[in-house]
């Protein structure tokens, strides 16, 4: 997809990421999860949803970053944690980077979806919407300069897995 600067705007989704086992890991590991509320999106917005940070000495931390590593050539892992949103929180609009060669990862944890679910990634790109249904075990990638947001369930909770990686 290409705006109107003339630079591409990388948005990427590569479906049946790991395997059933290791999506079972995952989502286990999201389940028995510690959380501390809210994540700013923006400085002036306040905080929504709940975020448990993964430490980089934990096995699912390497375990990801291998995973996620081969989509980011030559960027360094920043930061990795789980989002976790109840129904109806209303996340803002945000970028995670200035910079456009810097990635963000979303791996979506939640064992089942339907279109009725909601909980889309939304993204605003040259004055449209976009949307990314959050199918089990998919991993969206993209440019991290890229103003999105998470959209919640209707009537459960979303979890999903942030990895950021950063130019050195």
């Amino acid at each position: 997809m290409e705006n109107k600067s003339g630079k591409d705007n990388i948005i990427n989704v590569e479906d049946n990421f790991l395997s059933d086992e290791e999506h079972i890991f995952v989502l286990d590991y999201c389940l028995s999860a510690k959380y501390t509320y809210g994540e700013y999106d923006r400085p002036e917005s306040p905080p929504t949803g709940m975020i448990s940070e993964i430490d980089e000495t934990e096995n699912i931390y390497k375990f990801i970053k291998e995973k996620t590593e081969p989509f980011a050539q030559g960027l360094v892992l920043s930061r990795m944690y789980i989002n976790l949103f109840s129904p109806s929180e209303n996340p803002y609009f945000h970028t995670d980077s200035k910079c456009h060669s810097d990635i963000t990862c979303l791996y979506y944890v939640n064992d089942t979806w339907d279109i009725d679910d909601g909980g889309t990634t939304e993204f605003y790109i040259d004055g449209n919407f976009i949307g990314v249904a959050p199918l089990p075990n998919r991993l969206l990638y993209f440019s991290a300069d890229i103003p999105h947001k998470a959209t919640t369930f209707r009537n459960r909770y979303r979890f999903t897995v942030a990895v950021k990686y950063n130019e050195r």
